[in-house]
């Protein structure tokens, strides 16, 4: 298992993703523990891109509940029909947020959050069984290179399940 993570030296998301994403691979293979591998993914995506804040919410009966995660701390759990991750996890779908101030029922953990993005993991039904949530501190900070990247990493983790 690797200890470090080797990071680029550049700004350029793109190459970062390129470098992370096997890396994230390597770190997970052989796991079976889920909350081990999400644990290790939160800290490899924080360490890579500084983000303010990366984790994920876990399906839990009727309600998205946090799982492992890097940053402040969190609200616990979120209905499915509130907050940009409820509107992940009820979409199927990736959802960028520009600025969390004009989403409608933004729910605000932290007030330095300022833009977002939410990613959905499938299961083998095709049921969201959780979601990636990346905020930034800056506006508009995701774009569809995070998508692409990000989806690439939910890729992984679906393979877990």
């Amino acid at each position: 298992m690797a200890e470090s993570l080797l990071i680029p030296s550049t700004t350029n998301r793109q190459e970062i993703y390129d470098s992370l994403v096997p890396q994230i691979k390597a770190l997970t293979d052989g796991e079976s523990d889920l909350t081990a591998n999400l644990a290790n993914i939160s800290a490899a995506l924080k360490e890579a891109f500084n983000f303010f804040w990366v984790g994920f919410y876990l399906k839990k009966e009727n309600q998205l509940v946090l799982g492992p995660f890097q940053g402040p701390i969190a609200c616990t759990r979120i209905n499915f029909n509130k907050g940009v991750c409820g509107h992940c996890y009820t979409s199927k779908e990736v959802v960028i947020v520009p600025d969390v101030e004009a989403f409608p029922g933004h729910i605000a953990c932290s007030s330095a959050s300022k833009s977002e993005i939410v990613l959905p993991a499938f299961d083998k039904n095709g049921e969201v069984f959780l979601v990636l949530d990346v905020d930034s501190d800056q506006l508009n900070d995701f774009s569809e290179i995070d998508a692409e990247g990000l989806s690439k990493v939910m890729r992984i983790v679906e393979g877990m399940v």
